[in-house]
């Protein structure tokens, strides 16, 4: 019988390689939610002004994770970006997308401002990342923040799924995180590297689901305790 991933972006043939490989679809079948955190990346004004339909349906689908976890003793963390090396980021990126970035990223700046769409509590866990990672040490305190909370599954959305999501993703799995990925409540840039990136975490890092399969898990954890 053929298993088919619930994440349309996930090809079949690769679900069928990786179901022979390791013998189950999912790396994480099951999550506490009070020992898991949404780490929601980058979802500020200024990133969601630049992508207002796309970035709306993933908002939507990050609120939709995010009560369902907190009422359930979880973790939402909000993370936007500081530049920490203009310079090198313009060498990158090229001078006039830097100095967009630099100048969103400055104290009051819109890219230092989540979006008002964002359901957030005073319980919410905040951080800034001085690159494109929340969990690359020494350049966001992230990490040190879920370790308090004890802190041990993390699902990731936001922006961009192929940048700052990815690469927040894969430090997390070094770092020894159970990690998922929700793949409709993120937003990656075009020519299929949203599918890519999630393609190859699912392949070798962690696992890759949609937010209703999420909410399914974090109920069925409250049903089954």
């Amino acid at each position: 019988m053929q298993v088919v991933h619930p994440s349309p972006e996930i090809p079949q043939g690769l679900v069928d390689k990786i179901v022979a490989q390791r013998g189950r679809l999912h790396v994480h079948d099951r999550f506490d939610p009070s020992r898991t955190a949404l780490i929601v990346v980058d979802m500020d004004v200024g990133s969601c002004a630049r992508e207002p339909e796309s970035t709306a349906a993933a908002i939507e689908r990050i609120n939709a994770v995010s009560s369902p976890l907190r009422s359930a003793g979880g973790t939402v963390a909000f993370v936007t970006s500081e530049i920490a090396d203009p310079a090198d980021l313009a060498r990158r990126l090229g001078d006039q997308r830097a100095a967009m970035y630099q100048r969103e990223a400055r104290s009051g700046g819109v890219g230092t401002i989540l979006t008002a769409a964002l359901t957030t509590t005073d319980q919410d866990l905040r951080a800034r990342k001085a690159g494109a990672s929340a969990f690359f040490p020494g350049r966001c305190n992230l990490h040190e923040q879920l370790q308090v909370r004890r802190i041990t599954s993390l699902l990731i959305a936001g922006l961009v799924t192929n940048v700052c999501c990815e690469s927040s993703a894969r430090d997390a799995c070094e770092l020894g995180y159970e990690v998922t990925m929700v793949s409709d409540a993120m937003v990656g840039q075009s020519f299929g590297l949203h599918e890519a990136s999630l393609s190859t975490f699912f392949r070798v890092f962690g696992d890759v689901r949609p937010a209703s399969d999420v909410v399914r898990l974090i109920s069925g954890f409250e049903r089954s305790s």
